[in-house]
């Protein structure tokens, strides 16, 4: 696929993030705060970083991608759905009865999706055994797991990080989307994960901390990854919850949200807004 240059890569992001709100609002449900801070991050991987085919999604020799914080499904969903694994239109069936989108992805269910996720903590634990997979069966794929960094206050995501880092599986990256809010509050005042650099450090990780809206950033740190041999990267992108929504950034009541018809109004028309305006600068 041909590479794209930062303004398609924002622009696509913003795209996500329509279909974000789009899929939160119809189901009346679901987690859009998270969702919209990883956007960048979804949309690099899946249109520029990683090795998959919409086409052929279980290709034997694709990169993996598991959503650790499964909760932001409609990011992933969104993403999937503009990368062209299913029509963006579905997302709006998001969480309905009968729905192949899930309010956590399934991997039986829905095209493009490597891993079903569940308890908070898993989805790393998962990741690490599809990269030690690869090391023993001699595959060059890559493995991408997405964490949040309220979630990394569950002790299993240490536990994998130190098997990971003990074993160097290097194809794996381990990316920490620390928008600093949880359901709860702030993540430094509910259970303080900081700092999270020196904590992979001590398990035998690359540590790369990076804004995780700066796309040329992002584009370094993942080229970093790939050079790094005999250890996992860990990716840690500061982000604001809620992001390109004014009305949700850096809200922890849009955790777990939906806008109302009105709310879901505004966001349209910003998120719209940007896409034009970024359409002019291209």
């Amino acid at each position: 696929m041909q590479k794209m240059d930062n303004i398609n890569l924002q622009i696509t992001a913003t795209k996500v993030r329509k279909g974000i709100i789009e899929a939160v609002h119809s189901a009346g449900s679901g987690h859009p705060g998270g969702s919209l801070s990883a956007a960048d991050m979804f949309t690099y991987l899946y249109f520029e970083e990683m090795n998959i085919d919409p086409a052929d999604p279980r290709k034997e020799d694709r990169d993996r991608f598991v959503l650790s914080k499964g909760h932001n499904s409609p990011g992933l969903y969104s993403v999937l759905a503009n990368r062209g694994y299913f029509p963006v239109e579905d997302l709006k069936t998001f969480r309905k009865l009968g729905s192949y989108l899930q309010g956590h992805p399934c991997m039986n269910e829905t095209p493009g999706v490597d891993m079903s996720s569940g308890s908070l903590g898993q989805g790393i634990s998962t990741a690490v055994g599809m990269a030690l997979s690869g090391k023993i069966s001699g595959k060059d794929y890559r493995v991408y797991t997405l964490l949040g960094d309220g979630e990394i206050q569950e002790g299993q995501v240490w536990e994998a990080s130190m098997f990971a880092g003990a074993r160097n599986l290097d194809n794996l990256v381990v990316i920490v989307d620390n928008n600093g809010l949880q359901i709860d509050g702030k993540v430094e005042d509910v259970c303080s994960v900081y700092p999270i650099d020196k904590k992979f450090e001590a398990f035998n990780f690359e540590v790369i901390n990076i804004n995780g809206h700066d796309f040329d950033e992002i584009r370094a740190a993942f080229a970093k990854a790939r050079e790094t041999k005999g250890k996992p990267t860990a990716i840690i992108m500061k982000t604001t919850k809620g992001k390109d929504v004014s009305f949700m950034e850096d809200k922890a009541e849009w955790h777990g949200k939906a806008p109302n018809d009105e709310q879901y109004a505004v966001a349209i028309e910003e998120l719209d807004k940007k896409i034009a305006d970024l359409e002019a600068e291209g």
